[in-house]
């Protein structure tokens, strides 16, 4: 302690010991973990006791001050089976003195009582509690030669023995409910193969290096460090601990007997273990119970386990009765911890096949129209019934596991499916029972609003009522097969009520958004027919205002339909407030009434609610004057086709007119009257300017203004003169070369009169009228006469614009008649 400095180091110090078989390397760990030279064993001369008794060193690097205890190996043949005194004696003093104490083993002999220094470590717990006062020590068990197994499988072994060597020792009665934690920290790590993988080794030691820093501080390696004492003190302390050790008697192992059925009742029960995850039938079960449930899984399984704990049975049969006891009870809880994965499997399996069963069979059941609680109930309890039967067959006699929590997720699963289906089952019925509705209510009352009136909303509140009262009741009676409690009922049939009243105001709003063109439309309706929907012929003889005023009472009445929802049978004195101030008096006494107090001048209605209001008072005076700008211009276009009518129908002037006429002109008729070729001649001049007014479409060409008219017609009036005189000419030329050629009356269609224009060649227009036979002359006057009154009609259409083609004989001679 002089040498290597530890005196002077106050409480700032650590004692770390290792304790363990012989030759398993404890030396060369401690010398590659802290930089001590502690002897080694020579492999090559054999492996032999190398450490003998206890050494002691100081650690190079680390902080605080640590203190190494290389201890003599346990288990050498140097010592002999009887003399394991020193053993007990080494291994009690590293626990007294020690912080941390190191535990080397091999890593395949965890489990092994001897091995893992279990005895050894009972023994010591039983005396340290009776000789000295507790204190937190920290066991590091270092697992040598680590193989594949996982540390996380290998750590809780070790723990579990541990804690049962704990509860298994005598304990005072002050410390007879302390737990183990309260005297040691439990610490387990691996390491590789020394000899096999060298480097690894190193870096995983220095790893284990960092724990060893700051091991005193708070939260460190080191235990709790209750009882202490200060380094000058630590040599005294240690003697007088080495001294009790060794006059302490009592220390003894535990017998050879138990010791040996421990080992190789252990041995038999790996070996057993191996056989069973071996065996051909188990893993040819294991291998099928992933794809499906295995009929008779449960017998199958259980010949399997049996066989193998018969076999344990009979090698262990001479070994002491509370070890093979022991190690078979651990035997057949590792074979079920193997064999559940497989037996969970099974289970899920049958759930699944009992949900698929649920399933179809309440399809098939709801097919046939069988109500849908029923078909739940009996699909519910055929479906628990088949999967509690392949539970019986699935379970493990050996085992000791309950069903019941499984059966309960079968029985969840299948109401959770149910009750997916009831709802997509009523939605689908409150879907269809919508759909219904809104066909039953919406054409209906879109029709009741085109043809508004008095009885409109009392029509519509009749038709909502025959509707509900038809469906309603069918879908209620439709709801008896999900056994449904009374209120839900009740809950459901009231929205679609509410649902019904929704699609009737929604189409009312429609209509509402529309009112502007319903107005004009009844209004349109009104003006132009009469009671019989006979159109009106505007003759000059109807009354325009009281027609137009009974167009815009019928539009008025329907805009107080549309103005709100009336769900209630009370009436009200909308109409007659739209219409005395709208539609009654002047405008004067109008404008006098709004100044004084109007009553549209609000946004809503005494006799209706603002949420069923669609049109407010104020709305309807706007729309009422953009409704009479719109119909005003049909009103003066009826006013204008009765002046017209009054014009067309007076050909003769007023009397006063004749009067005046026959008056002022008495010497001019007079002298017609001695001299008739006066009146010839004038009528002779008459049928000519016809005959130019309908060869030049006068009409049509003053269309486009008098000025226009008057240029084209003076453009036009020689070439036109020119051609009926030549046409007339030729005609009297044909006739008298073949005087007496009658020609009867042909059917074939001959070529139509010319369309003249001012810049037709004259030998072109000869060629066109010129006749393909003779003709015969006409005769009489008044054939001449006929065909002369005819003629301004045929001219008319012969000015219209086409392809010059064949017409008729009688169309091409008109004008040539009447000249």
């Amino acid at each position: 302690m002089a040498a290597a400095g530890v005196a002077g180091c106050g409480l700032s110090y650590a004692v770390v010991s290792i304790m363990g078989p012989q030759s398993s390397g404890k030396s060369t760990l401690l010398n590659q973990l802290f930089g001590t030279n502690f002897r080694e064993m020579d492999a090559f001369k054999g492996r032999s006791q190398t450490t003998k008794g206890i050494w002691i060193a100081r650690c190079v690097g680390v902080e605080p001050c640590t203190v190494v205890m290389d201890l003599e190996g346990t288990d050498g043949r140097e010592r002999g089976e009887d003399d394991t005194a020193f053993e007990k004696q080494s291994a009690l003093f590293a626990l007294a003195i020690s912080d941390i104490v190191l535990i080397n083993m091999w890593c395949h002999d965890i489990g092994r009582e001897q091995a893992a220094n279990k005895p050894l470590l009972k023994t010591v717990f039983q005396v340290m509690m009776r000789l000295f006062s507790p204190r937190k020590t920290t066991l590091l068990f270092v697992i040598r030669d680590k193989t594949r197994t996982p540390l996380e499988h290998l750590e809780p072994v070790l723990r579990e023995d541990i804690q049962k060597i704990w509860n298994s020792v005598a304990k005072p009665e002050a410390h007879k409910d302390t737990p183990i934690s309260e005297f040691f920290n439990v610490e387990v790590t691996a390491l590789p193969s020394f000899e096999e993988k060298e480097e690894q080794f190193r870096e995983q030691v220095q790893q284990l290096r960092q724990r060893f820093s700051n091991s005193i501080a708070p939260g460190g390696l080191a235990g709790d460090r209750r009882g202490v004492v200060p380094a000058s003190g630590f040599l005294f302390s240690s003697q007088q601990i080495w001294k009790v050790i060794r006059e302490n008697k009592d220390l003894d192992l535990p017998a050879h007997k138990v010791m040996v059925a421990t080992v190789r009742c252990d041995e038999i029960a790996n070996d057993k273990f191996g056989c069973i995850t071996s065996d051909t039938e188990w893993l040819d079960l294991e291998s099928a119970i992933q794809s499906g449930p295995i009929p008779g899984f449960g017998k199958k399984l259980s010949n399997i386990v049996d066989v193998h704990l018969q076999e344990y049975d009979k090698e262990a049969v001479y070994f002491d009765e509370a070890v093979r006891k022991g190690k078979r009870q651990h035997l057949e809880s590792r074979i079920m911890n193997l064999v559940q994965p497989a037996f969970q499997k099974m289970l899920t399996h049958l759930r699944m096949k009992a949900l698929e069963k649920f399933k179809t069979g309440l399809n098939s059941s709801l097919d046939s129209g069988k109500g849908f609680a029923v078909s739940v109930r009996d699909n519910t309890e055929c479906s628990l019934k088949e999967f509690e039967q392949g539970c019986a067959d699935a379970v493990i006699k050996q085992a000791n596991w309950d069903c019941s929590k499984i059966l309960e997720k079968v029985r969840r699963d299948i109401e959770e499916h149910a009750l997916s289906i009831r709802e997509s089952k009523l939605s689908e019925l409150t879907r269809h029972a919508k759909e219904k509705l809104r066909k039953a209510l919406a054409e209906p009352v879109e029709s009741l609003f085109d043809a508004a009136d008095q009885t409109t909303w009392a029509s519509i509140r009749n038709v909502y009522r025959r509707e509900t009262e038809s469906i309603l009741p069918e879908f209620l009676k439709k709801l008896c097969g999900f056994e449904m409690e009374y209120a839900p009922a009740e809950e459901m049939v009231s929205k679609l009520r509410d649902y019904a009243r929704s699609v009737v105001e929604s189409k009312a709003k429609e209509e509402a958004n529309k009112v502007l063109i319903h107005m004009k439309e009844r209004f349109i309706t009104v003006f132009s027919h009469d009671k019989d929907s006979i159109p009106r012929v505007w003759t000059g003889k109807e009354d325009v205002h009281a027609i137009a005023k009974d167009a815009r009472s019928a539009a008025l009445k329907l805009l107080s339909v549309m103005v709100g929802i009336r769900w209630d049978d009370e009436p009200d004195g909308i109409e007659s407030i739209l219409t005395s101030s709208l539609l009654g008096g002047s405008v004067v006494s109008k404008i006098a009434s709004a100044a004084s107090a109007d009553p549209l001048a609000s946004t809503t209605w005494e006799e209706i609610p603002p949420m069923q209001t669609m049109i407010t008072p104020a709305q309807c005076k706007t729309l009422w004057k953009q409704f009479k700008s719109e119909t005003e211009f049909t009103i003066t276009q009826a006013v204008s086709t009765q002046q017209a009518h009054r014009r067309g129908n007076s050909k003769l002037p007023p009397p006063w007119a004749i009067v005046a006429i026959a008056i002022l002109g008495f010497n001019e008729i007079m002298a017609l009257l001695r001299n008739p070729i006066y009146l010839f001649l004038l009528f002779v001049g008459y049928l000519i300017f016809k005959a130019l007014a309908v060869q030049l479409d006068v009409s049509r060409e003053f269309q486009n203004g008098v000025v226009p008219g008057i240029i084209s017609v003076s453009a036009k009036l020689l070439p036109t003169i020119q051609n009926l005189v030549n046409k007339v000419a030729t005609e009297q030329q044909v006739q008298h070369q073949h005087p007496l050629a009658v020609e009867p009356p042909q059917p074939q269609m001959q070529p139509p009169p010319l369309l003249l224009s001012p810049r037709s060649p004259m030998s072109e227009l000869r060629r066109l009228h010129m006749p393909s036979s003779p003709r015969k002359v006409p005769s009489s006057p008044s054939s001449s006469s006929s065909s002369a009154m005819s003629s301004p009609r045929h001219v008319a259409e012969d000015q219209k614009p086409r392809t010059v083609v064949a017409g008729h004989e009688n169309e091409s001679n008109s004008a040539d008649s009447i000249v």
